[in-house]
């Protein structure tokens, strides 16, 4: 729609049919004669404010003055009621009760800023009335026609092979600003214009993206960034989000928001579609797992080469995640994306108890980053070559399972040795197993525990558990003796020993 149409003051002065013209010295702040008009009312009440609504233009023809007394006072409140009510504009019918526009309303407008223009005689106030009617009729129907146009152009740009992108620059056209559209992972994958927002919005609206998709409910939410307002509007069901679509926009108007909502509508339905051929990606790459855990990557290597790029190369670093099932799928799509930009530096799939990721030993950022942008547990292995894929998986399963942080290796937890891992049932066991030597010891004040836990310490020496102990290796022999017979155990066996040993360091640890 041409400007000159719009229902603002600007345009009702530029009606050569209506001949108003705007009152000399009064002085207005910019834009007062831009604002938008909803209505032009008429009346002479010299208190007219409790029957006007914001966002009018009043029509007088200044009966309510005739006092015969210039009473400056009088029109000064009498234009801050208006100005107070929210009226754009006041304009004074002449030649109907006085020649010209009073000075003291002239004054008075000035004091208020508010624009003043004279209606001449011949120009009824219906008419004033009736164009304004008109523009706001014409707007609307500009508008209307303009929201079907950008609907149908829209509707052909999803048509194109990028529909995605394609609708996205085409909304932006339609909308006259910058348009993004997030992944579920957070991550910007189409925009347009390209390279329109500097670092600081960028990085401010990828956290409120994030934000948003981590709550996981349906929701439109506005922001402002810098002098920048953003309007942002997810994608997807309510706890399957796919992503979100940004507008470097405020408020919208009705058309605005119908436009959006087709986008929105178009958008969601395209990323289902996807998701369907994620999820057939998936289950390829969950199948290529396996194929490296029975120890034949040949399958792997083939497919992976001829669909994603090559298997890195080895030694590689395998990690396995923690990830439930809800946030793997925003997990698998910041990889395909990782994928698409570092092929043959990356291979990914689902195991039985989370994501397995294949990376180069020398580069674990893919790693890194997951661990940094998602509320993950992830082990890591040692490096390894691909006939060791099994192994290494295991490796990164307890590193997982015993890390205190978000990364943790399997260099760091091995350091520990394999009794740090015994659970609860294995203290358990070991107190059973030692309970008849921990009861004789209360019972008869012998020392029978601490007697066998200094042997074994001292390889099974009677000499040194004697120096040990302090006492005669005589007196060893016989409580060791006793402890057999205590237990019903043959310390000679070497099975023995090994489990009693067991036992004493997992009631330690």
């Amino acid at each position: 729609m041409d400007a000159d149409d719009a229902p603002t003051l600007r345009a009702l002065l530029a009606r050569r049919d209506l001949q108003l013209s705007l009152a000399e010295d009064v002085g207005l702040d910019a834009g007062a004669l831009d604002r938008s008009i909803r209505w032009v009312h008429s009346s002479d009440l010299a208190d007219p404010t409790p029957f006007l609504s914001e966002g009018l233009v009043l029509l007088t023809t200044g009966t309510q003055f005739q006092d015969g007394v210039e009473d400056a006072t009088h029109y000064g409140a009498y234009v801050r009621r208006l100005a107070t009510r929210g009226v754009v504009g006041l304009g004074f019918g002449t030649e109907v009760v006085r020649d010209g526009i009073p000075s003291a309303l002239v004054d008075a407008c000035r004091d208020e800023r508010m624009p003043l223009f004279e209606v001449p005689y011949r120009t009824p106030f219906i008419a004033v009335a009736r164009a304004n009617a008109e523009a706001i009729a014409a707007q609307a129907y500009s508008r209307r026609s303009w929201a079907l146009a950008a609907q149908r152009a829209i509707a052909l740009a999803a048509l194109r092979p990028d529909g995605l992108g394609a609708t996205v620059a085409e909304l932006a056209r339609q909308l006259d600003t910058w348009v993004g559209m997030f992944d579920a992972a957070g991550e910007l994958s189409r925009e347009h214009p390209a390279g329109r927002l500097d670092a600081e919005a960028a990085e401010g609206l990828r956290r409120e993206v994030t934000s948003v998709l981590h709550r996981g409910a349906r929701a439109g939410s506005s922001l402002r960034i810098g002098e920048t307002p953003f309007t942002l509007q997810t994608l997807g069901r309510g706890g399957h989000l796919r992503g979100v679509i940004a507008i470097a926009a405020g408020d919208l108007d009705q058309e605005g928001r119908v436009v959006v909502t087709a986008v929105i509508a178009m958008a969601g339905l395209a990323l289902e579609q996807q998701q369907g051929l994620s999820r057939a990606r998936g289950a390829l790459r969950a199948g290529l797992v396996q194929s490296l855990l029975s120890g034949d990557p040949a399958l792997a290597r083939r497919t992976s080469r001829d669909l994603w790029g090559p298997l890195p190369s080895a030694p590689v670093t395998i990690a396995l995640t923690d990830a439930a099932a809800a946030r793997v799928d925003g997990i698998a799509e910041l990889l395909e994306l990782r994928v698409e930009e570092h092929r043959g530096a990356l291979f990914f799939g689902r195991g039985d108890d989370g994501l397995i990721l294949v990376v180069p030993a020398a580069d674990r950022s893919a790693v890194e980053e997951l661990a940094e942008r998602f509320d993950v547990r992830i082990g890591l292995s040692d490096p390894t070559g691909y006939d060791g894929f099994a192994a290494a998986v295991g490796q990164a399963r307890v590193a997982r399972e015993r890390g205190t942080g978000p990364l943790t290796a399997f260099a760091d937890v091995s350091r520990s040795g394999v009794l740090s891992t015994l659970s609860d049932e294995a203290r358990t066991l070991a107190r059973a197993e030692l309970a008849p030597l921990a009861a004789h010891d209360a019972e008869h004040g012998t020392r029978l525990v601490e007697t066998l836990q200094a042997w074994l310490d001292d390889d099974c020496s009677h000499e040194a558990s004697a120096q040990t102990l302090g006492v005669h290796r005589h007196t060893v022999r016989t409580r060791l003796a006793l402890i057999e017979r205590v237990l019903g155990r043959d310390l000679s066996s070497f099975a023995t020993r090994a489990e009693l040993w067991a036992a004493l360091r997992a009631l330690d640890s």
